[in-house]
């Protein structure tokens, strides 16, 4: 026996019906199924996303939006991003800072848990733009990875 189920799903802030068919052996594989995937719905609904809005708000430095894109700056910035995610012994953070290169100059900002990590981002950094065409924005957050 088939039953018609409706699911009620958010689709651009707007709530929307969805019509599915299912077959159920008993009414309680049916009601079980309602729980698992509302549960499913809401958890995923109440997250919230990881946010550097505060951090990013600063607008003396530079940032990627108004970087100038020219392709020397672009290649720099992949050269230095490739280098800092092969580097597996940095942690998620590390991984993720911020590089913008703006007229060979690169700026990297971003919390990072250790001070090794702070200096193993710096170092690759500086290995591609070279000495002193680095600005370091990177703060320790000194916890463990």
């Amino acid at each position: 026996m088939a039953h018609h189920l409706q699911e009620y799903i958010i689709v651009e802030g707007k709530l929307r019906m969805r019509k599915l068919i299912k077959a159920f052996v008993s009414t309680g594989a049916f009601c079980g199924m309602i729980l698992v995937g509302s549960g499913a719905q809401l958890g995923a609904q109440t997250q919230p996303a990881p946010d550097n809005t505060k951090v990013n708000k600063d607008t003396a430095s530079p940032t990627a939006d108004r970087a100038k894109n020219t392709k020397s700056d672009t290649r720099l910035m992949a050269d230095i991003r490739r280098d800092v995610v092969k580097d597996k012994s940095l942690s998620t953070d590390g991984h993720n800072v911020k590089i913008v290169c703006q007229n060979g100059k690169v700026t990297v900002r971003g919390p990072v848990h250790t001070e090794d990590e702070k200096k193993t981002i710096l170092a690759y950094a500086t290995k591609h733009a070279g000495d002193g065409n680095v600005t370091d924005e990177i703060t320790v957050k000194g916890d463990s990875k």
